[in-house]
C-alpha cells in the first residue's frame, strides 16, 4: 500500500496533468490514504500546481465520499454474511454498536478524528441503521472542519517565508504526516479521557 500511495503521490506532482486529472487523483488518493492526500493537496496548492479552492474541494469530496461509501458497505453487510461476520470480527465494533445506539451524533463526530476507528464505526452506521441523514449531516460537519484545519493549517505553513525563499516545500508532506500523527493521538487520548 505504501509503495502505490507513492506512486500516486509522485503522479500528482507531474507538471502536464489537466486540473480534471488532479482533482480526480487527490479524491482516489484520499480513498487510500486521507491524511496523506489532505498533506499532498496542500503542497500542490502550496506549489501553485492546483488553485487552493480545487485541491480543498477535492479532499473534501474524496473524504466524504469514502465516509459515505463505509456507510453503503454497512448497509450491504446486512444482507452478505461474509462481510457481517468480517465486521463483528473487528474488535472495536461491540463496543462502537453501544455508543452508536445510546449517542449516535456525537459519536459519529468524534470518529471522524480518531483513525482507526473511521472504517468500524462508519460501517456500523449503515449496518445498524444510524439515520442517513444524521449520517450525513455529522459527516459533512466533521469533514468539513477536519479539512480545513489541517489543510489550512499545511496551506500557511507552506506559504511561510522560510518554505518560500528556501525551495523546502517538500518538507511539508513528512512534517505534516507527523504532525497529523500527533495530533490524531493527542486528540484520541482527550476523547478517551473525558468519555471514559
Amino acid at each position: 500500500m505504501v509503495d502505490l500511495a507513492t506512486t500516486i503521490e509522485a503522479w500528482l506532482f507531474q507538471d502536464n496533468l489537466s486540473l480534471t486529472t488532479l482533482f480526480l487523483g487527490i479524491v482516489l488518493f484520499s480513498y487510500l490514504l486521507e491524511d496523506l492526500a489532505i498533506v499532498t493537496a496542500a503542497t500542490l496548492a502550496v506549489e501553485q500546481v492546483m488553485p487552493t479552492y480545487a485541491a480543498l474541494l477535492a479532499i473534501f469530496v474524496g473524504i466524504s465520499t469514502g465516509d459515505f461509501g463505509l456507510y453503503f458497505i454497512g448497509k450491504t453487510a446486512k444482507k452478505v454474511r461474509f462481510l457481517r461476520y468480517r465486521l463483528f470480527r473487528y474488535h472495536h465494533a461491540r463496543s462502537m454498536r453501544r455508543k452508536l445506539h445510546k449517542q449516535a451524533f456525537l459519536t459519529l463526530f468524534f470518529i471522524r478524528f480518531i483513525p482507526g476507528l473511521r472504517a468500524a464505526g462508519f460501517t456500523l452506521s449503515g449496518f445498524l441503521d444510524v439515520p442517513k441523514i444524521k449520517f450525513f449531516i455529522v459527516v459533512l460537519t466533521a469533514t468539513a472542519l477536519w479539512t480545513i484545519l489541517v489543510f489550512g493549517s499545511f496551506f500557511q505553513l507552506g506559504n511561510a517565508q522560510l518554505f518560500q525563499d528556501n525551495q523546502t516545500s517538500w518538507l511539508l508532506i513528512p512534517i505534516g504526516l507527523c504532525l497529523i500523527l500527533l495530533l490524531n493521538k493527542l486528540v484520541t487520548k482527550a476523547l478517551f479521557k473525558v468519555r471514559g
